[in-house]
């Protein structure tokens, strides 16, 4: 199956008035119950289909030319990391970010939904929160929102502020006052 970058894009990322538009309709709160966060409360990697897990899926939607194995594990293939401009044919040097982290999401008011909810979330193949990436570049962005981090690829700072409103207004979290600045600021890069 071969696909251009653009097709690897995931879906339902909005325009840059309607992610502003929904930019100004989040509650604006302080992050709260960090102590209470554990990555284990939202069962992440799932079966989608047959014997392909989330993370499988990604690697197939966002590759280019990729093959798998029987277990639906990649074999071969290439993967653009939109963050940093990097492209890799070693699925291991690829890791599968959350638009918005699991942690940041538990702060901005996941901590109150139900495991179905969380789980449906850490796997969600309909929005723009699963992302193909490198695999240092995630590591290095953490649990951190665009306040305190944002993509090394200056040119994508615009679609990443766009995907990660959406993932927030999708699921009616919170934004703090910093990260909302952070955001509106990225939003002027359009």
């Amino acid at each position: 199956m071969c696909r251009t970058r653009a097709d690897a894009t995931p879906p339902n990322i909005p325009s840059a008035s309607t992610a502003l538009s929904r930019l100004n309709a989040l509650t604006v709160a302080a992050e709260s119950h960090q102590s209470s966060y554990d990555r284990d409360l939202f069962p992440h990697w799932i079966t989608i289909t047959g014997s392909c897990n989330t993370r499988e899926q990604v690697l197939k939607r966002d590759g280019t030319n990729v093959t798998v194995n029987g277990s639906c594990a990649p074999t071969s293939g290439s993967w653009y990391s939109p963050y940093d401009g990097a492209t890799w044919t070693n699925p291991a040097d690829v890791d599968i970010d959350h638009m918005v982290p699991l942690a940041e999401a538990w702060a901005s008011g996941a901590w109150a939904w139900s495991t179905s909810r969380r789980q449906a979330y850490a796997n969600d193949l309909g929005g723009p929160e699963l992302w193909a990436v490198t695999d240092n570049v995630n590591q290095a962005k953490g649990d951190q929102d665009p306040a305190t981090w944002q993509p090394p690829r200056s040119s994508f700072r615009c679609t990443y502020a766009r995907a990660w409103i959406q993932v927030k207004w999708y699921y009616g979290l919170s934004v703090d006052t910093a990260e909302k600045a952070a955001l509106t600021s990225m939003l002027g890069t359009c």
